[in-house]
């Protein structure tokens, strides 16, 4: 079938089964670590939701969660540097257990900007949760605690990361080699 999709995705990085087994992990990791506590699992949409959605799933304790939609990229394939909030959290985190679901760390700077924004918001406590980061990203301040997996320093799609709204669908992750749009 053809798609109207250009280009292709490439390379598969992580398989559907490669990401149900990380995600399962984390969600026991994430269960262990905030036992008798309920957090708050921060998303960032729209490329989170699905990482979000499979997490929640794998948590056996209770918790919440929230949105966050921010755009640093625009229509391009690397982030411009400048973040803007398109939508707010609903609820305050003031003492409360917070977790940032990302679902990629690139260049690390939404997510710093994001930390620095929540960190105001005078929380109990603020992990991140990242299903994957770039083996060239090191965000200087921003640690991770519960890591899914490193990959090449490659834009990818599916599982949720898109390339102009389209391959959010796919169970997996792959490159996409694209020339950067500026």
């Amino acid at each position: 079938m053809n798609h109207p999709y250009h280009p292709a995705p490439g390379e598969v990085l992580i398989s559907a089964d490669e990401i149900a087994t990380i995600v399962a992990r984390l969600g026991r990791e994430v269960s262990r670590d905030y036992d008798g506590r309920v957090p708050v699992l921060v998303s960032l949409l729209k490329g989170g939701v699905v990482f979000l959605a499979d997490l929640i799933r794998q948590i056996t304790i209770p918790h919440h969660i929230e949105f966050l939609q921010v755009s640093s990229y625009g229509g391009s394939t690397s982030s411009s540097g400048r973040v803007k909030i398109l939508n707010d959290l609903e609820v305050s985190i003031e003492g409360r257990d917070v977790l940032i679901v990302e679902d990629v760390i690139d260049t690390g700077t939404t997510l710093a900007y994001i930390v620095d924004m929540l960190r105001l918001r005078h929380p109990g406590s603020l992990e991140i949760c990242a299903l994957l980061r770039k083996r060239v990203s090191n965000p200087p301040g921003i640690p991770v605690r519960y890591l899914g997996h490193e990959i090449p320093n490659r834009f990818v799609v599916g599982y949720g990361l898109d390339y102009h709204e389209n391959f959010r669908h796919l169970p997996f992750v792959a490159a996409l080699d694209v020339d950067p749009i500026r």
